[in-house]
């Protein structure tokens, strides 16, 4: 399709071409910028631009509803046809759908809908790029360098039903990472930062935070493994929460698959999942965090349903105040588990109802590990959301509410769910960027958590 189409008239364009009993049409306008740095000094930059076409086809029968999804990038004026008939075909050669609803009804259309799609360029880093030159100065006078890349994503959504829907959804993404490392590279330290726009990222403080980190790594301290008082920055709670979050659908714990499954029948709601005030929840309004304020769903799945698109979600709480109040489910779930629907949205906010700062947590520790983050994370066993990993770019011993150096990395094995269950103290809540799911999930804030007993069950060798 002709960068000159308009994404509404293609999302017409299709609606016109389907035969279907029912049809949906997700045009997804894509642009990027991006800078990368090595050795303090930036490297390549780039601005790409794309769209992504998905329809979805809905034929009756005599057993129900079948459905049928192509997504096809790159989309000409020749093969809109084609990929529409290809949906329908898909369709008429499935079986019914089992998450088969009726396709949600029409509303006022959004007045943006006819609208050019948002484009990001390289003009978003206009005040960053030079704040980075002069951290680089700052890092060569200081002795270290650093590596990372900037990145800014801006995709428009146009969503349009046979029913009568006409929705437009612009959604910022913004991501930056940063390493510090010493010229011999026996040290390394890590610091991220998601934003909506790059206006508010100072690398400059980022860096400041880096050299305290390198110094920190100045002395070496080998610790066995074990069980720790441990502080997991923000960063570290988003990952672990994250995956959580993608673990709570509602049907998977109805029939006994996950952590949130009651022993006997039924799930974990009503019951208290921590000692502290913690709420875990999602809002698409959320200032700083926002997102799609209605399903996008380009497939099907236990915790979302192409039938879905556009119906609206709304604020939840998924933990309130410790207790499991909500799991997510489609229409289709919900009406399987007798629960009220309740969509994954996209973002995730911890409140725990402290108010202070890393730094003040770390000066208030006797004893304890400061971790800077998480990666390579994995399942080990769905029924309690055990989860394993490695601690990566930093673990440090705090003695007396002083930071004395850099230890040794640790695999660890831990459930989200059981950690917040031994959590002793929240921090303050702040936006965050995940470091092992930043390139899927990067709108979240949380604080830092307290954990008495963290398990570092054998060292790694990793840095």
């Amino acid at each position: 399709m002709s960068r000159t189409t308009k994404p509404h008239e293609i999302v017409e364009r299709a609606l016109e071409l389907s035969t279907a009993d029912g049809c949906v049409v997700i045009a997804d306008e894509h642009s990027s910028a991006n800078l990368r740095w090595a050795a303090n000094a930036l490297t390549t930059n780039g601005v790409t631009r794309g769209r992504t076409l998905t329809v979805v086809a809905t034929v009756a029968g005599a057993e129900g509803t079948a459905s049928g999804v192509v997504s096809r990038s790159a989309v000409t004026d020749a093969d809109l046809e084609p990929l529409v008939r290809a949906a329908e075909a898909a369709a008429r050669s499935a079986g019914a759908a089992e998450d088969a609803q009726p396709l949600v009804p029409g509303r006022a259309a959004d007045p943006a809908f006819t609208e050019a799609p948002a484009e990001t360029s390289s003009a978003v880093f206009e005040r960053f790029a030079p704040a980075l030159g002069e951290s680089f100065a700052r890092a060569r006078a200081g002795g270290r360098e650093l590596y990372g890349f900037a990145s800014h994503e801006l995709t428009s959504t146009y969503l349009g039903t046979s029913t009568g829907l006409r929705l437009r959804h612009d959604q910022p993404n913004g991501t930056l990472e940063l390493n510090a490392k010493s010229p011999d590279r026996s040290r390394s330290a890590w610091a991220g930062r998601a934003t909506r726009d790059f206006t508010d990222v100072d690398p400059a403080a980022l860096d400041e935070e880096l050299a305290g980190r390198l110094a920190w790594a100045g002395r070496r301290i080998e610790l066995p493994a074990g069980r720790y008082e441990t502080l997991l920055p923000p960063t570290a709670v988003a990952d672990l929460l994250i995956y959580q979050s993608w673990s709570s659908a509602a049907r998977d714990a109805a029939e006994g698959r996950t952590v949130f499954s009651k022993p006997g029948g039924g799930t974990r709601l009503g019951e208290k999942l921590a000692s502290l005030p913690l709420t875990l929840r999602s809002d698409p309004r959320e200032p700083g965090l926002e997102s799609a304020p209605f399903v996008i769903a380009h497939s099907s799945g236990d915790d979302a349903s192409v039938f879905d698109n556009g119906l609206p979600i709304a604020p939840v709480d998924w933990i309130r105040s410790g207790t499991l109040e909500h799991l997510v489910t489609t229409r289709h779930s919900a009406g399987l588990t007798g629960l009220p629907v309740a969509p994954g949205a996209g973002n995730l906010i911890l409140d725990g109802g402290g108010d202070r700062s890393l730094a003040e947590m770390v000066a208030g520790t006797e004893r304890g590990l400061l971790l800077t983050c998480l990666w390579y994370i994995r399942e080990v066993d769905p029924a309690t959301l055990l989860l394993t990993g490695l601690t990566r770019d930093g673990v440090y011993l705090v003695e007396n509410g002083e930071v004395v150096g850099e230890v040794n990395n640790f695999r660890f094995n831990e459930s989200p769910v059981d950690l917040l269950s031994r959590a002793v103290e929240a921090g303050r809540t702040e936006r965050t960027l995940p470091r092992e799911w930043g390139d899927w999930f990067t709108r979240a804030a949380m604080p830092a958590l307290r954990v008495p007993d963290f398990n570092m069950s054998s060292v790694s060798p990793g840095v």
